[in-house]
């Protein structure tokens, strides 16, 4: 009887010290958090219904995706080849998920908590199950092996696994780093940085010639749809609406952990 009840004693201890992660906020901040997640995810899904059907039917945003492989077909430099080459080696399918589980080994170890590795591990595994489930089904070909200059690759091309994946690494990170940050334009600036590598990564698919235009707008659609669930399930898990005086305990407490300045109380 006393083993049976210093076990879930234990693993008690242990999730709440790992895996409890509790932010007090008000409860107009937690209700914007849902909004939030819940836009992402109707835009995202709306987006990516628009251009898949604008594929299926070869019509609307799908019209170019050939205008736009003959521009950069124009565009090809010596020194623009190399920088995209780069780009696709340090975000390709080797490098990337060595790139993922040293950041989740790595901030798990660091942070003592495993809520926000977890979550981003989480929302990487969906990604990559999206994409292998819609790619074969769709079944959309590439553009002509003739274009691609690294290897040949065969497989179907809608949605890009590529930039999906780099996509979902950039913005979930962000978010769980800068969610917690309470400043709102370090956080905006932070999502700016992130959404220009995403689309430098979408222009290095297209320019070394592995997929179409619509086929990395797709991707990010869906990146969206992920980062809103991602959203979400952070904040039903993690979000205690707080009284003005918890709320502002919580923010000293963070800002004693991070180093951060506490936030002037006339503003």
């Amino acid at each position: 009887m006393t083993e049976t009840t210093e076990r879930p004693g234990k693993l008690r201890r242990f999730h709440e010290r790992f895996m409890v992660e509790e932010r007090v906020l008000p409860a107009s901040a937690k209700r914007n958090l849902f909004i939030v997640a819940a836009l992402l995810i109707v835009a995202g899904l709306a987006a990516f219904l628009f251009i898949f059907d604008s594929v299926l039917e070869a019509d609307d945003v799908s019209m170019v995706d050939a205008p736009v492989e003959r521009w950069l077909d124009g565009s090809h430099a010596e020194w623009l080849t190399v920088v995209m080459t780069v780009l696709a080696t340090v975000f390709g399918p080797i490098a990337m998920p060595v790139i993922i589980l040293v950041t989740t080994v790595t901030w798990g170890l660091l942070a003592k908590h495993a809520w926000r590795p977890l979550l981003l591990a989480g929302g990487m595994l969906l990604g990559v199950i999206i994409v292998q489930v819609l790619a074969p089904v769709i079944s959309r070909e590439r553009p002509p092996v003739g274009d691609m200059m690294l290897e040949i690759d065969h497989t179907s091309s809608f949605p890009s696994g590529h930039v999906m994946g780099v996509a979902d690494f950039l913005f979930i990170t962000t978010y769980l780093v800068f969610s917690r940050h309470r400043r709102p334009v370090i956080t905006v600036l932070a999502f700016v940085g992130a959404s220009v590598i995403v689309l430098l990564t979408a222009a290095c698919r297209i320019y070394l010639g592995y997929h179409w235009a619509t086929d990395a707008l797709a991707s990010i659609a869906l990146s969206l749809v992920v980062l809103g669930l991602v959203i979400a399930v952070d904040t039903w898990r993690t979000v205690r609406v707080g009284t003005p005086a918890e709320v502002e305990a919580s923010e000293a407490r963070s800002s004693e952990a991070t180093g951060a300045p506490e936030r002037d109380r006339s503003e």
